[in-house]
């Protein structure tokens, strides 16, 4: 570095204060410089202070063209009801119009928007109740070209009307659907009396089982003591059956001895009667012992003949017998099976008459519990639909409110955005100072480049804290929320101080170029610092540029002294601040000490071509 004579640069700032209150003129441009700063900040934060609140005076245009329609017996013309409620809105200036004129209006720009009812709104709003429903629908025209903001403005009127239809809708839907409610209440009553009823029939059905049951049992024992009896008779047919299975046997046996006899007998008998021919023999005695031998052999031999047949019908009736006594036998037997399942009938008739009045009795329990139930959910649907319909349509037209808690509130938007507004209006007046008062170049004179420098920068420093002040009291006048006044007051003048420097130590260095440099960081700055809109939205080359300027942390400092400070945000922004201050002199001086012949001369052609 050149040489540090503290003496002169003392002299430098002397010289400075001195003339600024020599002429006249001189110290009026001083106080125009002062001022023009607070103004940049405190008419950008007026315009800004409330934009919202002022919707009122916005026209925005409606034409209700709806019909209306009937439910229950009664007509609804929700067109008229959104018409009324929009009277008592304030919001936006509502213009209720035609048709023609809206459509009108809004193309010639009277109108920056405009939505129109249409006629069958109420009947599609109450499609709802019908097996068809159809979805209402509004049309919203708006002029876009007319003005960008505005725009945005009657977007938001857009969504009121369709937030307060809504509403109203839901309010006729949910009515609907509560009136359905008594309806189902007066149901439930007549169902738990009806099961009431029904569980006492089953109980009396219960009692008459459980008589029938009785008989049952007596019955069962009846049919036990018969199938007894069933079965020891069929026990001694078989018996019988087994004795004349055996008798006819024997008989078959006899029967066949018979008829080999009567055979023998035959035979015999056809040989006498050839044998002897009484003819021959002369009448006598003798004669009619052999007539009558002959007549014995021929009767033997029938008898012999009928035996056989006696025989052979003797041997066929005991195999009958034995067939007979066989099926005897089965049916005994068929008989005992009979009388078992009759047994096993009879008992599964006692347990089902039991199962019976168990499960009657069961039943009728379950229906009286069931009508209870019934009845207790009947009287609770009836307290419910015996609420005001008046309350409840509110409830239905809000069933949930959001509960706002604000963590550091601010009253109004315009203190909102001033902590950006006054930053950039302290950037302004640097500026604006700088170009007003150029920094001195050392070249040519007795000064060093440091010393001019230092020197110089005394004036630039003491009225960027008037200026600061000058902002300060005009936000207060004005209204603007400051929690914390030595704080903020000791924050604005040091962002004011360390943005001048900033400037001054730029300009100061490279002449015209650093001004340049200046402005192109003020119109970066408006868009990547986060004053108004959130880092977070913007596109993500301003995002990367975010943490490299200095109107970031003073924003941040700014924003803690004004609006309730958070120590742990207030001091990384303080520290980031002064850092940059000092190592912009130290840059800006090795720079100027460098370079100041050459800006020199660079200032001087400028000067030379008679445009600068």
């Amino acid at each position: 570095m050149g040489r540090k004579d503290f003496r002169k640069i003392a002299e430098i700032a002397r010289n400075d204060f001195k003339s600024a209150f020599s002429n006249p003129i001189v110290t009026v441009v001083l106080i125009a410089i002062i001022i023009l700063p607070s103004l940049y900040a405190l008419i950008n934060i007026e315009a800004c202070w409330d934009p919202y609140g002022n919707t009122g005076n916005v026209d925005f245009a409606i034409a209700n063209l709806d019909n209306g329609s009937s439910y229950n017996g009664q007509n609804l013309n929700v067109g008229n009801e959104l018409v009324k409620d929009l009277k008592k809105n304030d919001k936006f200036n509502w213009t209720f119009v035609t048709e023609d004129e809206l459509r009108d209006g809004v193309n010639t720009g009277k109108y920056y928007a405009g939505i129109i009812i249409p006629k069958n709104l109420s009947e599609n709003v109450l499609s709802i109740t019908t097996d068809n429903p159809k979805q209402a629908k509004l049309e919203y025209i708006v002029n876009v070209k007319s003005n960008p903001v505005a725009t945005k403005l009657t977007d938001n009127g857009a969504n009121t009307v369709y937030t307060t239809l809504n509403a109203k809708i839901i309010q006729i839907i949910n009515l609907a659907a509560y009136g359905k409610l008594g309806e189902l209440q007066a149901g439930l009553a007549a169902g738990a009396s009806q099961l009431a009823s029904g569980g006492g029939q089953l109980q009396a059905g219960a009692a008459q089982v459980s008589a029938g049951a009785g008989e049952v049992a007596s019955g069962v024992g009846q049919v036990q003591g018969g199938a007894s009896q069933v079965k020891d008779g069929a026990s001694q047919v078989q018996q019988a059956s087994s004795a004349v299975e055996q008798g006819a046997s024997q008989v078959q046996q006899g029967s066949s001895d018979v008829q080999q006899g009567a055979s023998q007998v035959q035979q015999g008998s056809e040989e006498l009667d050839s044998a002897v021919d009484p003819s021959l023999i002369p009448d006598g005695p003798v004669k009619q012992y052999v007539e009558s031998s002959s007549e014995l052999a021929k009767g033997s031999g029938k008898v012999a003949e009928g035996s056989s047949q006696v025989a052979q019908g003797a041997s066929d009736l005991a195999g009958g017998s034995v067939e007979l006594a066989k099926g005897s036998s089965d049916v005994a037997g068929g008989a005992s099976q009979l009388a078992d399942g009759s047994v096993q009938l009879a008992e599964g008739s006692l347990s089902l008459a039991a199962g019976a009045q168990l499960l009657g009795n069961s039943a009728a329990q379950a229906l009286f519990t069931a009508a209870g139930s019934l009845g207790a959910t009947a009287n609770q649907l009836s307290a419910i639909t015996g609420i005001n319909e008046t309350l409840l349509g509110d409830y239905f037209y809000s069933p949930i409110k959001l509960d706002r808690n604000e963590v550091f509130p601010v009253k109004d938007y315009g203190s909102n955005v001033s902590p950006f507004y006054i930053v950039l209006s302290m950037w302004v007046g640097a500026l604006i100072t700088c170009v007003m008062i150029e920094p001195k170049s050392s070249a040519g004179t007795k000064y060093s480049a440091f010393e001019m420098y230092a020197g110089k920068l005394l004036l630039y420093v003491a009225l960027s804290i008037l200026q600061a002040c000058v902002t300060i009291i005009g936000a207060h006048f004005l209204g603007v929320q400051i929690d914390n006044y030595p704080l903020f007051i000791f924050s604005a003048m040091l962002v004011s101080a360390v943005f001048m420097i900033f400037v001054y130590s730029v300009i100061s260095a490279v002449g015209t170029v650093g001004k340049g440099i200046a402005v192109l960081l003020l119109v970066l700055q408006i868009s990547t610092t986060g004053g108004i809109y959130p880092i977070e939205i913007m596109h993500s080359s301003f995002k990367g540029l975010y943490y490299y300027f200095p109107m970031t942390y003073a924003i941040k400092l700014m924003r803690e002294a004004q609006l309730s400070v958070v120590w742990s945000n207030y001091w990384p922004p303080l520290i980031t601040l002064l850092a940059i201050g000092l190592v912009t002199v130290i840059v800006s001086v090795a720079i100027k000490e460098k370079a100041d012949k050459s800006s020199k001369y660079f200032e001087e052609k400028l000067k030379d071509s008679g445009l600068f």
